[in-house]
């Protein structure tokens, strides 16, 4: 009877561990691709089965029981061997297959990571993929990602990351604009226009440069802006600049299509903006011994598509 009991449960235990991964029954659910419904019955099971409480319920989230815990912790590792083995298994075929997850910020992916992905599923046809679009920088290990591609200054040393491509920022208007208001010829002029910022918490807007020319090396200037729009997308800055409302710093990635269509120009483009947005973007994944092949295949097109970067306007 016990042995049939244990039979029965090897899944819904490892349900278990995606509940408490996840934190609720809807992300858990929407984690293994069933319903809320279909999660809730399969926890309830698992606790007949133990005779035991194994999730506290409450209005907002779940947390686990010291027995259910208990239960996570002692097979999250045999789990994470199973799934591994099988990985390394499936590999064997020399074909990249599978599910690949991919997390990326919103303008990035929308802009130039979501029009080169039909090459890579028609090279792949045995590869499906699975995209977030999200600012929020998610744990790849917690949430099931395979790849996530970074906008960032420093990868984090517990992951190993692949170098994409350099980024910069760009200062950016309409010629409309520029024709109402004036050319600023120096980074100081912009305190007299109307500057659109990326919002950041906690810290005054403010916009740093650095002279382009050689023998000006080395002396920065900040200039602190304002302006009639502030957000945290680059995608509605460089929207709101084409309107002409005013001057956006932008990173090329968002500025590239529209300055390369001349629907934007470059401004101060004898100084460059520094410390606004990061510099490098990179393709990073946990750590592990065995790099699946969709995963090896997904990073080396990645490298090859961005590897002349997008400041192909200067």
């Amino acid at each position: 009877m016990i042995e049939q009991k244990l039979k029965d449960a090897w899944g819904h235990i490892y349900w278990l561990t995606v509940l408490e991964q996840q934190g609720s029954y809807t992300a858990a659910a929407a984690r293994l691709g069933v319903s809320k419904a279909a999660m809730s019955q399969r926890i309830a099971e698992l606790e007949r089965a133990a005779g035991v409480e194994l999730v506290k319920r409450t209005t907002r989230s779940v947390k686990l029981t010291q027995a259910g815990q208990r239960l996570v912790d002692e097979t999250r590792v045999p789990f994470e061997q199973i799934a591994q083995s099988f990985s390394e298994v499936r590999d064997m075929a020399g074909t990249p297959r599978g599910l690949l997850r991919v997390t990326a910020p919103v303008a990035l992916a929308r802009q130039q990571l979501v029009p080169r992905l039909a090459d890579f599923l028609r090279a792949y046809p045995e590869v499906r993929l699975e995209l977030d679009m999200s600012d929020h920088l998610s744990s790849l290990a917690t949430d099931g990602y395979d790849i996530a591609i970074r906008h960032t200054a420093m990868p984090p040393d517990t992951h190993v990351a692949w170098p994409l491509c350099g980024s910069r920022s760009v200062l950016v208007a309409t010629r409309s604009y520029l024709r109402r208001h004036g050319v600023p010829a120096t980074p100081l002029d912009l305190l007299q226009h109307n500057c659109l910022h990326y919002r950041r918490l906690h810290a005054a807007p403010a916009w740093t440069f650095e002279p382009q020319a050689a023998h000006h090396a080395g002396e920065s200037v900040t200039v602190p802006v304002s302006g009639s729009l502030s957000a945290n997308n680059s995608e509605a800055l460089r929207d709101a600049a084409l309107t002409g409302l005013g001057i956006a710093l932008l990173p090329d990635f968002s500025a590239q299509a529209s300055l390369l269509q001349n629907k934007l120009v470059q401004v101060l483009p004898q100084w460059k903006p520094v410390g606004a947005f990061a510099e490098n973007i990179y393709a990073i994944r946990p750590y592990s011994h065995h790099v699946p092949l969709a995963v090896s295949a997904f990073v080396t097109y990645l490298r090859e598509v961005f590897s002349s970067g997008f400041a192909t306007f200067v």
